[in-house]
């Protein structure tokens, strides 16, 4: 949309360009639109510019997406609601193009104008393009039709609204699949709009027709009708009619909607309610965790907390965990991923007995994982399992599979568990911290991939903020230190950088004291990219320290570097002298 106070003077440019063969002059000015409407005004633009869009027969993509697109928050531009049928045939001619996004785009433009008309409107200009839509000879027509139906039927008279559940019901049973893919996806939609005593005669005959479609992308898109069907039916019409669909469902013989029962299954599990999910939908979460697809286990074992939730924790350490436990070592390591990633839920579900017995045994199987990212989903989860059992317990197995993940040959699987660490620290405690992870924090600073180093700086510094200054003073300041003395200058600059992110948590006293000689020493270093770095963290430190040490320590260091041979030097040490004299300036 064009901004509202957007010069007028260029309005002959945009419409000629409306016409122009360059395929950017159209898009640029058909979004634009709205400024070339203002420019008009309201009258013409109802009868000069919307029919001209009527009649425009571009067929680039792209221009007819951004027309469908502007039309939608056209409304204030061809003179208010009363106006508003004017935007319905361009929008109308948008809908049976081929290119889905585009339909996609005048359907949502529709049903932004629909909401906004005045009654008698919709039931002269809407209603009446919705049927000719669902009519349409040509399949694109009839595709687009099903996304209107919900908000045509509200403001149908009584006749009307016959017509068009029986036009739906037509639809739901279109000789093409793609017809009968959108009646799926926007039954749902439509469903909430019928009344009570329709739903169940009419609507519920439409969604087993779409259970029974012979093509899976039909039913799997029923699957998402089901948990939609389910909140509009009292509970006890919801296990007659949707239970034993979504039972069928996950013994379909197309992987794809089994794949959509597992994915949406806590959804449906709360369509019909605990007590039919503990009779029956048990059983067929079993099977599909069970199932030969590994794509449908992943589903499934992503659902595993949610679906616990709804079990008391006797019949999920009956029903639910034996087959976990399979999963844990399943072929797919994907599968194991997903499971890894939400298992270390189902610890306070349980409560701690039965998370020592039962779960621990899985988690410490997935943390041997010898894939690296179901390691990680372990660690990354740790908390739940935390608060139930307590660090001891957990400690004893943890710390093999951190240091085999600290070292792990691929960088990125060290990057993450490098991500993790302050988490970690917050719940192991300093102690456990102390002995077992510091020398690995410190290793990090030391590694060959950048990325690692830097993460590891970053990591040294959440540390300081977690653990406070008096333990950053005693376990990280020292060695970290020592470490500027490194023959290597990419590992000195890294020390550099630490330091840098250290200062502002260790107060001034500590800076001017421990820090702030180091980097001055630094100063010396022979290699250019250490001194022009030592400019930078001076000048990050000049806020944190008082005046006196600035005068007496800092500014010498960076007069003396902004006489450096090195052009870079030089530009870093007087941008750090600059930074003192407006610190000087605001106090």
């Amino acid at each position: 949309m064009a901004m509202v106070d957007e010069p007028l003077y260029p309005i002959a440019v945009l419409i000629d360009e409306l016409k122009n063969e360059d395929i950017q002059l159209r898009l640029n000015s058909i979004r634009r639109l709205s400024t070339i409407a203002r420019a008009l005004g309201e009258e013409r633009t109802r009868k000069e510019l919307i029919p001209f869009l009527s009649d425009n027969n571009d067929d680039d993509d792209e221009v007819l997406l951004a027309m469908a697109e502007e039309l939608g928050v056209f409304i204030p531009y061809v003179g208010g609601v009363e106006y508003a049928n004017i935007l319905l045939p361009p929008l109308e001619t948008l809908c049976t193009v081929e290119e889905t996004c585009v339909r996609d785009k005048a359907v949502d433009s529709l049903c932004r104008l629909g909401p906004q008309m005045r009654e008698k409107d919709l039931v002269e200009y809407f209603i009446p393009l919705v049927k000719r839509l669902a009519a349409g000879e040509w399949f694109t027509a009839r595709v687009s039709s099903c996304g209107l139906f919900h908000i045509a039927y509200p403001s149908a008279p009584e006749t009307l609204k016959t017509e068009l559940r029986t036009t739906y019901s037509q639809l739901c049973q279109d000789d093409m699949p793609m017809v009968r893919r959108s009646a799926a996806t926007n039954l749902g939609k439509f469903a909430a709009t019928v009344e009570a005593a329709h739903l169940k005669a009419d609507i519920l005959s439409i969604f087993e027709d779409l259970t029974q479609d012979d093509q899976d992308s039909v039913r799997l898109l029923a699957v998402e009708g089901c948990a939609a069907l389910g909140k509009l039916l009292e509970p006890q019409d919801c296990v007659t009619h949707i239970l034993p669909v979504i039972v069928n469902f996950s013994q379909d013989k197309s992987w794809r909607v089994r794949y959509m029962v597992a994915n949406q299954l806590y959804e449906l599990c709360e369509a019909v309610g605990p007590e039919a999910t503990r009779s029956d939908l048990v059983p067929a979460y079993v099977r599909l965790l069970r199932d030969n697809e590994a794509e449908v286990r992943i589903a499934a074992a992503g659902k595993v907390t949610k679906f616990c939730r709804i079990l008391n924790p006797e019949l999920a350490i009956q029903q639910i965990l034996p087959f976990v436990k399979e999963l844990s070592t399943d072929s797919s390591q994907h599968v194991r991923s997903a499971l890894a990633s939400v298992i270390m839920g189902m610890a306070p579900v349980l409560g701690k007995d039965a998370t020592i017995e039962q779960l621990l045994p899985i988690f410490l199987s997935l943390l041997k994982d010898e894939f690296p990212d179901v390691r990680l989903n372990i660690i990354s989860k740790l908390d739940q399992v935390n608060q139930v059992i307590g660090i001891d317990l957990l400690s004893q197995s943890l710390l093999p599979a951190i240091v085999e993940l600290a070292e792990d040959r691929h960088w990125r699987v060290r990057l993450a568990i490098i991500e993790y660490i302050p988490l970690l620290a917050s719940q192991l405690g300093v102690g456990f911290f102390d002995d077992k992870l510091g020398s690995l924090c410190m290793q990090w600073l030391n590694d060959k991939v950048y990325s690692i180093r830097d993460a590891a700086a970053n990591n040294v510094k959440r540390l300081a903020e977690e653990f406070g200054p008096d333990w950053a003073m005693q376990h990280i300041v020292p060695q970290v230190l020592d470490m500027i003395n490194n023959p290597h200058y990419l590992y000195r600059m890294t020390i550099l950088h630490a330091i840098s992110l250290l200062a502002p948590v260790l107060g001034s006293e500590i800076t001017c004291s421990k820090l702030l000689p180091v980097v001055i020493n630094a100063s010396k270093d022979r290699v250019p990219n250490i001194k022009f770095n030592v400019a930078k963290v001076l000048q990050s430190v000049i806020p944190i320290v008082d005046q006196s040490v600035v005068e007496k320590m800092i500014r010498p260091c960076l007069v003396e570097l902004s006489e450096d041979p090195d052009v870079d030097v030089r530009s870093f040490a007087s941008q750090a002298l600059q930074s003192i004299e407006q610190v000087m300036m605001s106090s």
